[in-house]
């Protein structure tokens, strides 16, 4: 029922994906800025380029700026998979951080960064500014991902790296991290940015916050069930099946099945995914078989190459 309504009034997508984007720039650009703790991705290296600057240019800015060659390299590399909401996603989260920052001509009176609360929190309990900044970016996030939006960033260069590598997309994305946020940590420590904490205690700050708002996007996009059953019974069985392989980067089985009601013998296919991928799953299939018959259940837990175990 609800994805029906979602189909039907597209503009409930957009805002969730902006109420998201909201929650994700309040974590950045307000918590994890001027404490100099980076989220990775392509947030983090725009921050790193903030840095740089000496804070002359406006986080948001970069990231949008970084963000356009990657989603038109995601579109010609990989289709239409990085769409409307992909370039909505990553351009009003830009728009906000810089935004709530304070970093529009006219609206610098903002500077959410600067409220007493912060500052408190940024003297008297850094790790709980820290984790409230990981809270706040892993819901937004996760916010996002369920309404089948993104931001880009290493969404996209890890999705062109599993179709031309081979590499799996969570490998791709925490080698990314790992790499922006050392180097962001190697920027704090020539510039001497840290204050009055050193560099590599505010990398580790990092590594714990990648942790956290990995974890609440989880949580958020899985809910209890991390994984969905398809059970798609069509006459284009076939072509369904080498789109899920190739598209999605998934096995599938075909179990032979005979429909009581007109007596026909036919295949079923079976497929796991993630929740993440469960759109673009039923995309593909209402794209090759709008009639197909799909049974969708929920799975608590998958043992096998492509999942992760739950803990």
């Amino acid at each position: 029922m609800s994805d029906r309504i979602f189909k039907k009034y597209p503009v409930i997508d957009y805002l969730a994906i902006t109420f998201g984007a909201a929650l994700m720039a309040i974590g950045i650009g307000v918590f994890l800025v001027d404490a100099r703790v980076v989220p990775g991705g392509v947030s983090g290296l725009a921050m790193a380029i903030h840095y740089v600057s000496n804070n002359t240019i406006p986080i948001g800015i970069m990231i949008w700026v970084f963000n356009v060659p990657l989603f038109i390299w995601g579109i010609k590399e990989l289709g239409k998979r990085f769409g409307a909401k992909t370039f909505y996603g990553f351009t009003v989260s830009s728009v906000f951080i810089d935004l709530f920052r304070g970093d529009f001509p006219g609206l610098n009176f903002i500077r959410l960064q600067d409220t007493q609360t912060i500052k408190d929190l940024m003297t008297n309990d850094f790790l709980f500014l820290i984790l409230i900044g990981a809270v706040l970016l892993g819901v937004g996030l996760g916010i996002i991902f369920k309404f089948r939006g993104t931001t880009a960033g290493s969404d996209i260069i890890a999705a062109i790296m599993q179709k031309r590598f081979g590499v799996k997309p969570g490998m791709a994305i925490m080698l990314i991290d790992f790499i922006v946020i050392s180097l962001a940590g190697l920027i704090i420590e020539l510039k001497d940015l840290s204050g009055s904490r050193p560099a590599f205690s505010l990398t580790l700050y990092a590594f714990f916050l990648l942790f956290v708002s990995a974890r609440i996007i989880d949580a958020i996009i899985d809910g209890f069930d991390y994984a969905r059953a398809a059970y798609i019974i069509s006459d284009k069985h076939e072509q369904i099946a080498t789109r899920i392989m190739n598209e999605l980067s998934r096995g599938a089985t075909a179990i032979k099945t005979r429909g009581l009601y007109k007596n026909v013998e036919r295949e079923m296919l079976m497929a796991v995914v993630s929740l993440k991928e469960l759109g673009t799953l039923t995309d593909i299939i209402k794209e090759i078989d709008p009639d197909a018959f799909v049974i969708i259940n929920n799975v608590h837990e998958v043992l096998g190459l492509g999942f992760r175990r739950r803990i």
